[in-house]
């Protein structure tokens, strides 16, 4: 397993989230800090020395958790939108409920965690002076959405065709459908492996026939979606689509265009051929990574809404 956290010389270093793409995405903690029953009666009649107990440690947790990335060295610096605290008083302490939420490339549970710590020390701060038996613990993280964390549910069998005349003839090696191989497997896909075949327009719809005709459920190209003479697998497909799916190819579109100016010469395309989904990118292997990141996993909801089971 490899470290995420470290670089090739073992040395610590911030992961690089600028290749993937920001969704909504939330995260809730929880946490509970324990108090001497009369110290509960003070706190809820508003007569404890240093004021109003719970409104101070929800201000302290939403500070907090704005401030996670100065707190923790390798954090992401967030732009959040929304944060809230809540607060249960049991018999023998507080609980304490934390949600954040952004709309960024990487997870916001450390935002939430900070959040639900803060606002527990800030508790224990506001009390110590009537009791010194205080206890702080259960700090856990409870549920996280978005991003990966939302890949759930059904998995498609998936097939790689890489479109190369000069990886075909073995002059150039393919790096494309490596990367696209190892991102749909890590995803939970059945991958069958990678084809590699010519600029040639009879080859790839043959080959085309034959996966769908196997039960190929997503079938992905690499290569052939540019301006040259030899850019025919667009051309070729196109044709052979019953549905087209416009918001794939947005999607795809769009994410390019932010990273790579030319990316709008390029000829995206998404359909359905049978009962398979296809989708044609760019042969690159920065094409590739950035189809995993949008692909992954919300295409993936297309194979149950295609299965008949709703949106």
């Amino acid at each position: 397993m490899a470290f995420t956290h470290l670089d090739d010389d073992g040395n610590v270093a911030m992961v690089d989230v600028s290749s993937k793409p920001g969704t909504l995405r939330t995260a809730r903690a929880e946490g509970r800090i324990c108090l001497h029953p009369d110290t509960l009666l003070q706190l809820q009649g508003h007569g404890m020395p240093k004021g109003n107990v719970l409104t101070a440690a929800k201000i302290a947790g939403i500070q907090a958790a704005k401030q996670a990335s100065a707190l923790i060295p390798l954090c992401h610096q967030l732009n959040l939108s929304w944060v809230d605290l809540s607060f249960s008083v049991e018999p023998d302490g507080i609980f304490i409920m934390a949600t954040a939420r952004t709309k960024e490339a990487t997870g916001v549970e450390m935002e939430a965690l900070t959040a639900v710590s803060v606002a527990a020390l800030t508790i224990y701060d506001m009390c110590k002076a009537v009791d010194k038996g205080m206890e702080i613990g259960g700090i856990r993280l409870v549920s996280k959405t978005g991003g990966k964390s939302a890949a759930t549910g059904y998995r498609p069998r998936t097939s790689i065709l890489v479109l190369s005349d000069s990886i075909a003839a073995g002059t150039a090696q393919d790096r494309s459908g490596e990367i696209l191989q190892k991102g749909f497997l890590a995803a939970g896909c059945r991958v069958d492996g990678v084809r590699v075949i010519a600029d040639e327009s009879e080859e790839l719809e043959a080959a085309v026939d034959a996966l769908v005709a196997e039960g190929m459920e997503l079938i992905v190209t690499s290569g052939g979606t540019g301006l040259g003479p030899r850019d025919i697998t667009v051309d070729t497909l196109m044709s052979k689509f019953s549905r087209r799916l416009p918001g794939v190819e947005q999607a795809l579109f769009s994410w390019g265009q932010g990273k790579t100016r030319t990316a709008m010469l390029s000829r995206l395309a998404a359909g359905v051929v049978g009962d398979s989904i296809v989708v044609c990118i760019p042969g690159s292997a920065g094409a590739a990574s950035d189809a995993l990141e949008v692909l992954v996993p919300a295409l993936f909801h297309a194979f149950s809404m295609m299965h008949g089971e709703g949106h």
